[in-house]
């Protein structure tokens, strides 16, 4: 399966109602972006498995794989795309094991750690946070550099994550990656179908992604 990663959207939520989440999702996914990451730290596994099952009948609409962050089980209860996972979840190995051939996301900061999860059997990584976020209250930022570097030594698509705003995209340009992995500035914009329509037009015109 080939992975459209270009504009990957990870979910936050600001106070906002459940409908107005999921209207806020539907807008992303009919204007243009490539993945959908549904995160939730928060939730009872009931409560997460229930919210996941309704994202899920959106991306389903627009043909859009779902990415459960962090929870195997989720993904395997709602039958996701896919998991995201962290250093702080189950060993990628181990995540592999337990969801076949799903597809396996693994954040990243070192050009170490990215070639050992790849072979430990993801399929993409997640780097950074490469700009300040609010997303994550403690972040240590991972350079461009060592973003340029870590696609330089894997084989598997690298998409970026942390503060990226529309603005920055350019500063992308030559570092190998595969797409843009996007919270606030998509999930908070006033107008999500044009600032989606916006980043991914910047993003597929530069020329060395």
């Amino acid at each position: 399966m080939k992975l459209d990663l270009s504009l990957y959207l990870v979910t936050a939520r600001y106070e906002e109602t459940e409908e107005a989440f999921l209207q806020k999702i539907e807008e992303a996914c009919e204007n243009g972006v490539t993945l959908v990451q549904l995160r939730e730290k928060e939730l009872t596994t009931r409560a997460y498995y229930e919210l996941a099952k309704k994202v899920k009948h959106v991306t389903d609409y627009y043909h859009i794989p779902l990415i459960i962050d962090d929870r195997a089980d989720i993904c395997l209860a709602v039958d996701a795309a896919g998991v995201h996972i962290g250093d702080d979840e189950l060993p990628t190995e181990v995540t592999r094991k337990i969801i076949g051939d799903k597809i396996l996301g693994v954040s990243v900061k070192s050009v170490a750690q990215a070639q050992e999860e790849q072979f430990q059997g993801a399929d993409y990584l997640g780097v950074g946070a490469i700009f300040p976020t609010t997303t994550k209250e403690t972040t240590e930022l991972t350079s461009l550099e060592t973003l340029q570097q870590i696609t330089q030594q894997v084989a598997i698509s690298v998409v970026a994550i942390g503060g990226i705003t529309e603005e920055r995209i350019e500063e992308f340009d030559h570092t190998g990656i595969q797409g843009l992995a996007v919270v606030s500035e998509i999930m908070k914009a006033k107008d999500i179908g044009k600032k989606v329509y916006q980043m991914k037009d910047k993003f597929t015109r530069l020329e060395g992604k």
